[in-house]
């Protein structure tokens, strides 16, 4: 759910990715200024995208305040490596969770409406509101994080509403979903090597109103550090371990959901991959090649109401792109242009539905 950038203040670029028999690509370095891209092969072949299968439900409850700071920080174990819909190795990507009870709705009890949305961050500071269902965006305000001139990397939504933005030079802000103002907090900077991370909070369950603030480092072009969490308590970030094959070493953005599952946005060429990420051990299964949708410039993505909403940016206004993996899994064109604004960190909390909710 972010975009990264290097301390000099150029975007997160993407680790050199070995083709098979030699051959090598790049992605291009991700800056605020124009984009430099560096030539690779144009023989071969597009990756195979994997097949997509349908399944299950989700549930669970909690109760927090509608938006804005939340009173304490979620607290709660982290997730096991047990079946599919609690980080697991095997299954679907999208959908339902076949482990959680219930009707499909969703992880929603005690939840506000606002913890149901999708908050988007720009390059510019500005904090937006984004309702899948209606297709419309809606500005909250500016932040005005004491960040030294750092501008937003990434974003994750809790339970309660409170938005947790990443700066670009390392440093961890509480955000009002209400009224985009900040708090700092005590976390430390470059924490196990990690200044620019992408993050997601996850339930640490199917069953379960617990979650866990999970991150994966970004670092410049050389990829990714791998998976991590934060102890929000403690605010102490832990190593979990890097992803698997073709997505070790790589840089991606997270989403979770309330019936506990985590996936990651990988930022691979030429086009980028979606897979489900273990929570216990940053094992990915699942990886699916997203025909057609590059990362760009900058990136982020969330789950909501069982499908995946892709903001991409190839240097002007981002664009929405949304895979329909609660039905076809067909991936379409959202929103063309979001309003002149680039998105470079997008958060939805484990309150936000996991199946479509019922036509308005």
């Amino acid at each position: 759910m972010s975009i990264g950038r290097d301390a000099s203040g150029t975007r997160k670029a993407n680790s050199v990715v070995a083709y098979a028999r030699g051959l090598c690509k790049y992605r291009c370095m991700r800056t605020l200024a124009p984009v430099l891209r560096l030539p690779r092969p144009r023989s071969l072949a597009t990756p195979l995208v994997l097949l997509l299968l349908a399944a299950g439900s989700s549930a669970c409850s909690s109760s927090k305040s509608s938006s804005g700071f939340a009173n304490t920080a979620p607290t709660g174990p982290t997730g096991s490596s047990g079946g599919f819909g609690d980080g697991g190795t095997s299954g679907t990507i999208g959908g339902n969770n076949p482990n959680a009870p219930g009707g499909g709705g969703g992880n929603q009890a005690g939840c506000s409406d606002a913890a149901k949305l999708v908050y988007v961050v720009s390059d510019s500071n500005e904090l937006f509101s984004y309702d899948p269902a209606a297709s419309k965006f809606a500005k909250i305000g500016e932040l005005n994080c004491p960040s030294g001139g750092e501008t937003p990397n990434s974003m994750a939504v809790d339970r309660s509403g409170t938005a947790w933005v990443n700066f670009s030079e390392g440093s961890l802000f509480k955000v009002s979903t209400a009224d985009a103002s900040c708090q700092a907090t005590t976390y430390q900077k470059q924490q196990g090597g990690f200044v620019r991370f992408g993050m997601a909070f996850a339930t640490d369950s199917a069953t379960s109103d617990k979650e866990t603030l999970y991150v994966v480092g970004i670092e410049g072009t050389n990829g990714g550090k791998g998976l991590g969490k934060i102890d929000l308590t403690t605010m102490t970030l832990t190593k979990i371990g890097d992803f698997s094959g073709d997505l070790m070493g790589q840089g991606a953005e997270l989403t979770g959901t309330g019936d506990g599952r985590l996936f990651g946005f990988f930022t691979t060429e030429p086009s980028a991959t979606l897979a489900q990420i273990d929570k216990g051990t940053g094992a990915t299964s699942g990886e699916t090649s997203l025909d057609g949708v590059n990362t760009g410039t900058a990136w982020a993505f969330s789950f909501w109401g069982g499908d995946f909403w892709f903001y991409t940016s190839g240097g002007g206004a981002s664009t929405v792109t949304r895979k329909q993996t609660s039905t076809s899994g067909a991936l379409s064109t959202a929103v063309p242009d979001v309003g002149g604004f680039r998105i470079v960190g997008a958060g939805v909390s484990t309150c936000a539905p996991t199946t479509p909710p019922s036509p308005r």
